[in-house]
């Protein structure tokens, strides 16, 4: 068996459904399992959703264009306007308008993967019945039911034993599935997030628990590039490269695969391959075990939006093992990532992901034992098997805050 995963960037409008089933087509129908993201921009549409319902105490307006997004795919996909795929869809929209009207909950993560998932659940039943209308036999399979997690919401923990019995009992490995990437449910059957962008992870975990072939993760790029092409110029294919190599570039922020992506498929050495669903019939890139990087090149990465700290001890004392454990304690509590940390003996600097938005709750906590500066809006610069010439053109008109050098490795952190 074989998982595919298909990207917003695949099915954001009729026509990239069609070509779904023609790469599909072209691939193999049987044997197959296909996660599905929310179709192009749906989540960020629905994110809205979200912030108008908490904050203005409606959400008609917002949830308004998503419906019309997903008429018009509908109307390019069907030709009867009175298809049964019409009366699916403003199904899935009735369960999710009966949420915001019912709901007493302020809590902004637990709304937030109540209904965000809803971008899946629409994509997902287009598709599976597209395809049926297409003479294409398929599972429409509830990810919820399988992907069994805790209730971390928006950065739910995966409950393996749990997930990997509900997968083996629901899905035919001899048929074709089509289930929903980024989703699971909690202990109490409430719906739950693995991240944003956690579609590729979905496709792990199943291909984990299905000891498949291969995943295979269809993008609108070539595959692997050394660099991303909205950030960077002339970007170049990777053709190859190791699990090992896929996680350093995925945890410093490389956006073609998900940071948790790897960890399932390297453990059963299940190989993944990233392809571009505009040319199927072209190689991309091969990631498995033990390879090395090809051609090896440097790697650019940047991620934006971040925010540096420095701290100090008010008293000019030393920053010891103690004080560094303390501070990594409140980063655990309010949720925040670090992607670099630089410390002397007075000082400690960390660049950090302030995805939970909890930022002033974890200055104001600090400031009762250290001394903080912070810059927001900053951009960790990150290039792999660097050379002299591409650290000089990334730090080309930048202002360099700070700079961090290893074997393999140079992060800047910068303001733009």
């Amino acid at each position: 068996m074989k998982v595919f995963k298909f990207g917003g960037a695949s099915v954001r409008d009729a026509g990239g459904v069609k070509n779904v089933l023609k790469v599909l087509e072209g691939e193999g129908i049987n044997e197959k399992l296909i996660v599905i993201s929310a179709m192009g921009k749906t989540t960020n549409a629905l994110e809205e959703v979200v912030k108008d319902y908490l904050q203005k105490g409606q959400f008609n307006d917002a949830l308004q264009p998503v419906k019309e997004y997903h008429r018009e795919i509908l109307l390019g996909l069907f030709e009867n306007k009175d298809h049964i795929a019409f009366a699916q869809v403003r199904d899935i929209f009735q369960e999710l308008e009966n949420f915001l009207n019912h709901n007493r909950s302020t809590n902004y993560d637990f709304v937030y993967d109540q209904v965000v998932i809803y971008g899946e659940l629409l994509s997902t039943n287009i598709v599976s019945t597209y395809f049926s209308s297409r003479g294409i036999k398929n599972d429409l399979l509830d990810a919820r039911n399988c992907i069994r997690t805790d209730s971390t919401y928006r950065d739910a923990q995966v409950q393996w034993d749990e997930t990997q019995a509900q997968i083996k009992l629901k899905v035919n490995p001899k048929s074709l599935t089509i289930t929903q990437g980024f989703i699971g449910g909690d202990p109490n059957n409430f719906s739950t997030t693995l991240g944003r962008e956690g579609s590729d992870y979905t496709a792990g975990i199943f291909a984990y628990c299905l000891n498949a072939d291969s995943v295979t993760i269809w993008k609108d790029v070539p595959g692997v590039l050394n660099a991303d092409p909205r950030a960077f110029e002339n970007p170049h294919l990777l053709e190859q490269i190791s699990y090992e190599e896929a996680i350093e570039l995925a945890f410093y922020g490389a956006s073609v695969i998900h940071p948790k992506t790897l960890q399932p498929l390297q453990r059963k050495e299940i190989p993944l391959f990233v392809k571009s669903f505009l040319n199927p019939g072209n190689p991309g890139t091969a990631v498995r075990k033990g390879q090395p990087i090809l051609p090896k090149i440097p790697c650019f990465i940047v991620k934006k939006d971040q925010v540096l700290i420095s701290l100090s001890s008010l008293d000019f004392s030393f920053i010891l093992e103690k004080n560094i454990s303390e501070i990594f304690s409140l980063f655990h509590k309010y949720q925040i990532k670090v992607d670099l940390i630089q410390n002397s003996a007075i000082s400690f600097s960390v660049c950090i992901d302030n995805k939970f938005n909890n930022l002033e709750k974890l200055i104001n906590h600090l400031k009762a034992t250290f001394r903080v500066s912070y810059n927001t809006g900053v951009s960790l610069y990150t290039i792999r098997h660097f050379d002299e010439k591409a650290v000089e053109a990334l730090e080309k008109d930048k202002k360099i805050l700070l700079k961090q050098t290893t074997r393999e490795t140079v992060q800047l952190v910068a303001i733009p």
